[in-house]
């Protein structure tokens, strides 16, 4: 079940409602006003206070891999700041595998092969080829601005309907990050060449530079896009909230697009959520049985 495992990790990496989900529309073609980057942040801000301890869902979710296509249904259990337990069901309605995953640590259970991985996230890096974050994760699944940090400075500018803010890096460092992402969003921009493109990553190195973009619709000022690209390890998460539920949803994201990118390879996971409940306290059972044995 080696690709049912990848699968399962994939879901951990990242992130019907009473009332039909919101689909956000947003006009490219939309003449926005030019605003500052505190005056953006200013009205996004209060969108982002997290006072929301529990979290459930049903999922469904697509995952591509390299090679490969999976899709299956899950159970998603969260408790800030504490852990996350999924649990994946295929349509057959038994479960294949169950994880937890806490601030440093993960946990798989395999149920196909009776195997099972225990250990931290960085072992879990070694393991699996991407290290889960609980963080990520649990912001995703809220919809928040993933990285955002409203004591640092940013940039601002308009793109495609949208207002857009960049941590202030070089500038150079912002274009070399749009070279090393997937898709290429920066207006009237040309690709660096080769070598100059290496030479400015080996100074983000030395910086241990990271790249962060928010895209913000300009009416709810809600985050619609994270894109994050770190520059040291060549690694780009892309998260995309396409869907939010209204009001009595607390605006939370139905339709989640996470694309986590690295040399050679790219993982994008598909979430579409539903009976999202906030109350709590909530059940993240993980027993080993004994007949399991570790993941070779």
């Amino acid at each position: 079940m080696r690709s049912g495992r990848c699968a399962s990790l994939v879901l951990v990496l990242l992130a019907a409602t009473a009332c039909k989900p919101g689909r956000a529309v947003v006009n490219p073609n939309r003449d926005l006003p030019v605003r500052s980057a505190d005056k953006i942040l200013e009205r996004l801000l209060p969108n982002e206070a997290d006072t929301l301890r529990y979290y459930s869902a049903k999922a469904s979710v697509d995952v591509h891999l390299p090679g490969d296509h999976k899709s299956f249904k899950a159970q998603l259990r969260s408790v800030r700041d504490s852990a996350a337990w999924v649990s994946v069901v295929p349509a057959l309605g038994i479960e294949v595998a169950r994880v937890l995953l806490t601030r440093d640590s993960l946990k798989l259970m395999d149920k196909v092969n009776d195997q099972y991985f225990v250990g931290d996230t960085t072992a879990a890096k070694a393991r699996f080829g991407l290290q889960p974050s609980l963080s990520l994760l649990q912001q995703a699944l809220l919809g928040k601005a993933i990285g955002l940090d409203p004591l640092e400075k940013y940039r601002s500018d308009r793109e495609d309907g949208q207002y857009v803010l960049t941590s202030k890096e070089k500038r150079k460092f912002v274009r070399a990050a749009e070279d090393v992402s997937p898709g290429d969003t920066l207006a009237k921009d040309r690709d660096m060449r080769e070598k100059r493109l290496e030479r400015t990553l080996r100074k983000a190195e030395e910086k241990e530079a990271i790249v962060f973009r928010y895209w913000v619709e300009p009416d709810s000022f809600r985050v619609s896009r994270i894109q994050i690209a770190d520059l040291v390890r060549n690694q780009t998460a892309d998260v995309r909230y396409e869907q939010r539920g209204g009001a009595e949803e607390h605006f939370l994201p139905t339709r989640i697009s996470i694309t986590m990118s690295e040399v050679g390879r790219q993982v994008t996971g598909s979430f579409e959520l539903s009976r999202i409940e906030l109350d709590g306290p909530l059940q993240m059972n993980f027993r080993i049985p004994e007949k399991f044995t570790p993941m070779p």
